[in-house]
């Protein structure tokens, strides 16, 4: 890779960080993937849909061209698939029990210094960080 991973970090956070930020600025409301997604699902987002689906559809497709112009970053990812199934599907629960994600309520609440975003933020980091150490120390079903 041309590029070192902390230097590739740094760009994708100033990337996601300048999206919400003129998100907010067009658009009034706040950058959260899982909302987007969810006002797709449930039809509140009806009024939008074509806004909606275009972002949703640039979230897929920024990943995948870059992917192809810069190859795949190597991951410490699961290749159980399975788990890698549940893993998705938990995120979706707790995106839903903490109204919201990490777009939302890490990038664009903590920016605005939203003390609900702030405590969210610091729970699910928690509960990701003790995922990963029972899932890998104590049940070995990740590497």
């Amino acid at each position: 890779m041309w590029l070192a991973d902390w230097t590739m970090g740094l760009l994708g956070g100033l990337l996601i960080g300048a999206a919400g930020s003129l998100f907010l600025l067009v658009n009034g409301r706040i950058m959260g993937a899982s909302g987007i997604l969810g006002g797709l699902i449930d039809g509140t987002g009806k009024s939008n849909f074509a806004e909606r689906a275009a972002f949703l559809g640039a979230l897929v497709l920024a990943p995948a061209a870059a992917t192809a112009l810069f190859g795949a970053p190597a991951t410490n990812a699961t290749h159980n698939v399975p788990i890698l199934i549940l893993a998705g599907l938990l995120v979706g629960i707790g995106t839903r029990i903490g109204s919201g994600c990490t777009s939302g309520h890490g990038v664009c609440g903590i920016s605005r210094l939203s003390t609900r975003s702030i405590l969210a933020t610091a729970v699910y980091l928690a509960s990701g960080a003790a995922t990963v150490l029972i899932a890998k120390h104590a049940l070995g079903i990740i590497q």
